[in-house]
């Protein structure tokens, strides 16, 4: 079926508006969109990894989803997830489960770049027909702003302060999702907010609706961590595209495939002014950390079109 926004937005909800997330945070829209994919005959079993986002969502015994709804440890999202999607199955196949079920575990990054990253590549490993979405806001937001393995370099964070000593966190990106990619799994993608979330929609449905393993890697800025203002949040994530900074794609049974070309490619200071993270680099002196920045993300991209060719 055709993507339409209006009707995707008409759907009924299944993450109510009453949550404690930041205004301009990307997390809600990540779970919103990706829910929104769901047919509304289908039911959902949703993990949260301990992040932001479960604070914001869930204080016992409420929380913001309508869907069935597990609270879990900040290390062990996947597996929770894979216990209860193995456990379905086995009820199904006795006939005590009429109804059909999706799973679908959420976690930040330091939850899944990091903490999770063992339970998450067994999950993976093993074939559970579930999604796992990270939504990536590149730091520990939750617990102060530490630096995490996504943290881009450069970027100024609790643990990785811009100074006199350091330049901010002095490692790059991990490349989380090539990394699942490398477990063969039959689903895996990148995305973000950008123009009337049709990217975001249609990686969200094939995520949910092909058999076995399956991961979303989804952009969601946060304006306490990156220090912007809340309204250019839509702003920073198209620049983040534009800039390759973070490209949008999908791996399907292993063939790569670029879903978004900047029609113009931005330089990456363009996306990086608008964040107070970096602010540090445009000091008079520091332009060698743009310049490896846009020699990072140039080099990159050059792979990433090697592969998607």
């Amino acid at each position: 079926m055709t993507y339409n926004l209006k009707r995707e937005v008409e759907k009924p909800e299944r993450f109510a508006g009453g949550h404690r997330l930041c205004a301009g945070c990307g997390a809600g829209i990540a779970v919103r969109g990706v829910l929104r994919a769901l047919d509304e005959g289908d039911k959902a079993v949703v993990t949260n990894a301990t992040s932001c986002l479960e604070v914001s969502t869930f204080i016992y015994p409420h929380t913001a989803y309508y869907d069935s709804y597990i609270h879990t440890a900040f290390a062990n999202g996947a597996a929770t997830m894979s216990g209860v999607e193995a456990a379905y199955k086995t009820l199904k196949k006795r006939g005590k489960v009429k109804d059909n079920f999706k799973f679908i575990a959420f976690g930040g990054d330091g939850g899944t770049y990091d903490i999770g990253i063992q339970s998450l590549s067994g999950a993976m490993e093993r074939g559970h027909d579930m999604v796992y979405v990270c939504y990536d806001n590149e730091a520990y937001m939750n617990t102060g702003i530490q630096r995490s393995s996504s943290t881009p370099r450069f970027a100024d964070a609790t643990t990785s302060p811009a100074g006199t000593e350091i330049p901010g966190k002095v490692q790059n990106k991990k490349d989380l999702t090539a990394i699942i990619a490398a477990h063969n799994v039959p689903y895996a993608a990148q995305t973000t907010f950008i123009g009337n979330f049709k990217d975001l929609h249609e990686k969200a449905r094939k995520a949910i609706y092909t058999e076995g393993p399956c991961f979303l890697n989804i952009l969601s800025p946060c304006p306490r961590g990156w220090r912007y203002e809340t309204e250019d949040l839509a702003e920073i994530c198209q620049l983040a595209v534009d800039t390759c900074a973070w490209p949008m794609y999908e791996i399907i049974d292993g063939t790569w495939n670029l879903t978004y070309e900047p029609k113009k490619k931005l330089p990456i200071e363009e996306f990086l002014k608008k964040q107070g993270r970096f602010k540090h680099m445009f000091r008079k002196g520091n332009e060698w950390m743009i310049e490896e920045t846009q020699k990072y993300v140039d080099d990159q991209w050059e792979k990433l079109l090697e592969r998607c060719r």
